[in-house]
């Protein structure tokens, strides 16, 4: 007896791709690679663009290496990039830098702030964002041993703000310093510019100019970097108008 094979017919199409399908295929499988690679920039806290790294001594008083890293590095990376350190503590605590090595005896340590802000954290566990200023200061620490926020990032914290978190700014003048204000607010991409005395809503960044004896200070309004800023600039708005580097590296002007 001979057996044949039955033939199956299949419905046309099946089990055959069509050319138009592909582009569609190739499309879904881009779209999947982009949400992938977004979502892992944004958990990495990187993504494109740079930070930039600053050393420096003695609160600022001498400049030893300025500095840009990719941003996604974690801020120990960042200044592995730039610089010769020596790290404790498995990596957590830097104890020198190029050679300049803290002391407990001499009570002069290496502390570091982002975009004017102490951090409070391992410069292992924070990661660079775009714009990110990451400071290294080498100092004394017999005066203070924390300095919650220091003024010679500035345009910063209003920019970039903490760990990718920026707080909206707003400017508020005293008579006659209306043009500066306008200036300033400019600067530091500000959504209001208001005399003194106007009421704000909380939870914003303050830049406060004030009229007197020339001074340039601030304070974290709160217990955590990120947290909103009060920024003073008394008797010197049109300068730093005109200057925005008129406190760069400084942790305060006050004369």
């Amino acid at each position: 007896m001979h057996w044949t094979t039955p033939r199956v017919t299949r419905p046309r199409g099946v089990g055959r791709r069509r050319p138009v399908e592909r582009p569609a295929v190739k499309l879904r499988l881009a779209a999947v690679v982009l949400a992938v690679a977004s979502l892992t920039a944004c958990a990495n806290g990187g993504g494109h663009g740079t930070a930039t790294i600053w050393i420096t001594r003695d609160r600022g008083s001498h400049v030893l290496l300025v500095g840009h890293v990719p941003a996604g590095l974690t801020a120990m990376q960042g200044l592995d990039r730039v610089a010769d350190i020596k790290t404790r503590y498995a990596g957590r605590y830097v104890q020198a830098i190029d050679g300049v090595e803290g002391s407990l005896t001499a009570r002069h340590d290496w502390f570091y702030f982002i975009n004017g802000y102490e951090s409070d954290r391992s410069a292992a566990e924070y990661r660079l964002h775009p714009g990110d200023v990451e400071w290294w200061d080498f100092r004394d620490w017999r005066r203070s041993m924390t300095e919650p926020l220091v003024v010679g990032a500035f345009p910063e914290p209003f920019l970039h703000g903490y760990n990718g978190r920026r707080r909206s700014s707003a400017v508020v003048y005293a008579p006659g310093l209306a043009k500066s204000a306008h200036r300033l607010a400019r600067m530091i991409h500000a959504v209001t510019v208001v005399p003194s005395g106007t009421n704000l809503m909380k939870g914003v960044n303050l830049l406060v100019l004030e009229r007197g004896r020339t001074a340039i200070w601030a304070q974290v309004m709160g217990s955590h970097p990120g947290d909103p800023v009060r920024f003073v600039v008394s008797g010197a708005a049109s300068k730093l108008a005109a200057n925005p580097g008129l406190v760069r590296y400084r942790y305060d002007l006050l004369r």
